[in-house]
């Protein structure tokens, strides 16, 4: 999944981690119970100015927790807000989420990075090679980690 990014670069991969629909579903009703607490409890505009509050707190909440990227670009992959220069990069593998749950949790190892989303159950586990930083790897959450896995390999391989 090459293709051009801006100003010409290549982009070998990119995701973004947004949250899943029931999360904006949920927290929509949950904005709703209170509006409904408040207008039959609060007279006047009060409930509305609440509600219209949460609702933004809610946006803005979710947005943002959704918000982070996974891109190969140029040489480079990007997870959140950290990036590596691929040339850095060992053996890459996709999880799937039997092997996702291990590696985060019984298997983890304390000096990983991660990035991690509760919601996306598969990873791709990235092993470092670089003896100047002490991380052993990146546990980067993903919807599609067969192609994240690929776009890294094809990278290594050149």
């Amino acid at each position: 999944m090459s293709s051009p990014g801006n100003d010409g670069e290549t982009v070998a991969y990119s995701e973004r981690l947004g949250v899943p629909l029931r999360w904006w579903v949920q927290g929509t009703m949950l904005v709703a119970s209170l509006w409904l607490a408040l207008v039959v409890a609060v007279p006047g505009v009060v409930p509305w100015i609440v509600t219209g509050a949460a609702l933004a707190l809610l946006a803005a909440g979710l947005t943002s927790y959704g918000s982070a990227r996974i891109k190969v670009e140029d040489g480079v992959l990007y997870a959140g807000r950290a990036h590596i220069d691929t040339s850095l990069l060992g053996a890459v593998t996709a999880l799937d989420a039997d092997q996702t749950r291990r590696v985060a949790g019984m298997e983890a190892d304390a000096r990983a990075f991660l990035v991690l989303r509760p919601y996306l159950k598969r990873a791709v586990k990235v092993h470092l090679d670089d003896p100047a930083d002490p991380t052993p790897y990146w546990l980067v959450s993903s919807r599609h980690p067969d192609r994240l896995a690929a776009a890294l390999q094809a990278l290594a391989d050149h």
